[in-house]
């Protein structure tokens, strides 16, 4: 049964999703003046702008219509809703305290700039209090975790403390104490240097990257930063305690050390060293991708797009997903593939067999070529442990041997049952080798936290994960690491939004989603100018538009686009755009 019969994909398939348009806009009158109390909240209902619902005593009402999911409960997405005071049940549990203060970003003679792990709590935090000493310096949202102390007195130490709230007013215990030392003010110098990084171990590795981990070094002022070593060169440079070093051969041995610095500029000695083999090229074949990469939908249907045989994908592509596999809905679990005949048509009489060769030709030119599933009709159902994920197993393994797919992209966008995908493509990956792909495309709600179906997948596959891209579009007004609000397609809000994600997500194995053209999507669509602009925001901290993120992060993955075939219509202006400026970052 054909999934999609018409319309672009952020368009259609996304119905009973998340689709926040113009014209859902349009309707918030009307939305307001149908509204109602909607008893508790629950998944796969639509709740219209000015709806009520409770949980966990609490009383929230909508301010974004929209179709509810696991892991969207009110507190999870402030963007949805607002806690209506006085209403419910009162909530006297306070939060955790906030763990793992610590220095982040730079010290200066008149700075400090803090982190801290999230607290939990039984309905939501809603803030954080920043003290120094007794003195409550700062607040932030509960989705922001960081603060910068100004106006401070330079060689001097301070003691800080963090606090947690929720909507209730109920305040968590305060965190440990931290204590921090301005720098000297221009007449002296900070020369310690921070101790060495301790415990550096290999955590997982790909067929061209490996995943590191250390314990924290310690120094008189404060660690900045840390510095990776591959071979003995400088790899990249981070703010926590992990890395993902990439564009490593396949299986071959590297060495890896980390050292600390200072704001002062000093470097600590190196850590103990440790060696980790990159895994051997398997299954797929045609070559590892670079560092930055730009991946695109190719459609296997018709819908106004620009029709295509995959042969006619550019270069500059360097992951193509086919979108989309279809269930099987004799099969519990299990999925097909095959070219739509209406598309066949279209390209007079192009078939399975032509597209396998094409599939091949394009892995021989380096490109990888994945099986998408998803899509606003396809949901493959996963709930049952058996037989479904033995049928999704062999289905989609028989189609990745089939046409030669280097693995798949997950784009569900109904939620789905989190341990038992993470089985299923654990075993579909041990089938394929180690080059298998695995890309995800969450919608931007999906990543609005740490607790989505989406983030509990990827800390389940974070090892074999090549990239998640975000679909930032179709979307309503969105939350940034900052607490703000951000609406689609502007460069603040690829960017905050981003900088969020990146807090949960390796920015290594992140990129931004776009439409390419306006006709691609219902909202959200810029130009590839403003995703140059925000990867280069992103990657060295400049073309930035008002929202700066928190820190640089060059290892960015890259840029997604739907589709390869809107592209088209538009002479592939987006990937001829991106991919260059990929290629010059660093």
């Amino acid at each position: 049964m054909k999934k999609i019969l018409t319309g672009p994909k952020s368009v259609v398939k996304k119905t009973a999703g998340f689709l926040l348009t113009a014209t859902l806009f349009a309707s918030l009158i009307p939305a307001m003046a149908s509204a109602a109390d909607r008893g508790a909240w629950a998944a796969s209902i639509s709740y219209a702008v000015g709806d009520t619902v409770t949980y966990s005593g609490k009383t929230y009402q909508v301010v974004q219509p929209h179709t509810s999911l696991n892991g969207w409960e009110p507190p999870n997405v402030p963007a949805l809703w607002k806690e209506v005071q006085g209403g419910g049940t009162v909530d006297n549990q306070a939060p955790t305290a906030p763990t793992g203060l610590k220095v982040s970003g730079t010290t200066t003679s008149t700075s400090i700039t803090l982190a801290w792990n999230p607290s939990t709590d039984n309905v939501g935090v809603t803030g954080y209090d920043i003290y120094r000493g007794a003195t409550l310096v700062g607040s932030v949202s509960g989705s922001t975790l960081t603060y910068t102390n100004t106006g401070l007195t330079p060689n001097t130490a301070y003691s800080y403390t963090v606090k947690a709230k929720d909507a209730a007013g109920n305040v968590s215990a305060a965190s440990s104490a931290l204590s921090v030392t301005t720098l000297p003010s221009s007449g002296g110098s900070d020369t310690q240097a921070p101790t060495a990084p301790g415990n550096l171990a290999a955590t997982g590795s790909t067929t061209s990257s490996v995943s590191l981990s250390w314990s924290a070094a310690t120094d008189n002022v404060g660690v900045t930063q840390y510095e990776v070593y591959s071979n003995g060169a400088l790899a990249q440079t981070v703010t926590g305690l992990t890395a993902t070093v990439t564009g490593l051969s396949a299986d071959t041995s590297y060495t890896f050390t980390v050292k600390a610095k200072d704001a002062a500029g000093n470097v600590s000695p190196a850590s103990a060293a440790v060696t980790a083999k990159t895994q051997p090229t398997g299954g797929g074949g045609g070559g590892q991708l670079p560092k930055h990469i730009v991946t695109g939908y190719w459609q296997n249907f018709v819908n106004g797009a620009k029709n295509l045989k995959l042969s006619e994908v550019p270069a500059e592509y360097d992951i193509i997903a086919v979108s989309f596999a279809e269930m099987d809905r004799t099969k519990p679990g299990g999925v097909t593939f095959g070219i739509d005949p209406d598309l066949s048509k279209a390209l007079g009489g192009y078939t399975n067999a032509d597209l396998i060769n094409d599939i091949k030709a394009k892995k021989a030119q380096g490109k990888k070529v994945i099986l998408s599933i998803g899509g606003e009709k396809g949901n493959i159902d996963l709930g049952s442990a058996s037989p479904n994920v033995s049928n999704f197993v062999s289905t989609m393994s028989g189609l990745v041997t089939e046409y030669g797919f280097d693995g798949l992209d997950v784009d569900l966008e109904h939620g789905f049952n989190v341990p038992n995908l993470t089985t299923a493509v654990r075993q579909i990956q041990a089938k394929v080798g180690s080059g298998f792909v695995l890309t995800m495309a969450p919608q931007t709600i999906d990543m609005q936290n740490n607790q989505t179906s989406y983030i509990q997948f990827y800390n389940n596959v974070k090892d074999i994960t090549t990239v998640i891209n975000t679909q930032f579009y179709n979307s309503g007004c969105m939350l940034g690491r900052d607490g703000k609000c951000y609406s689609q397609g502007t460069v603040d809000f690829l960017t905050a939004l981003t900088d969020l994600a990146i807090q949960w997500v390796q920015p290594s194995q992140l990129g931004i989603g776009v439409p390419a053209t306006s006709s691609a999507a219902g909202g959200g669509y810029v130009s590839a100018s403003v995703v140059n602009n925000a990867l280069n925001c992103l990657a060295t901290g400049n073309s930035c538009g008002s929202y700066k993120p928190v820190a640089k992060y060059p290892d960015i993955r890259g840029a997604m686009t739907w589709s390869i075939n809107w592209d088209g219509m538009n002479g592939y202006n987006f990937a001829k755009t991106v991919k260059p400026f990929l290629n010059q970052l660093p």
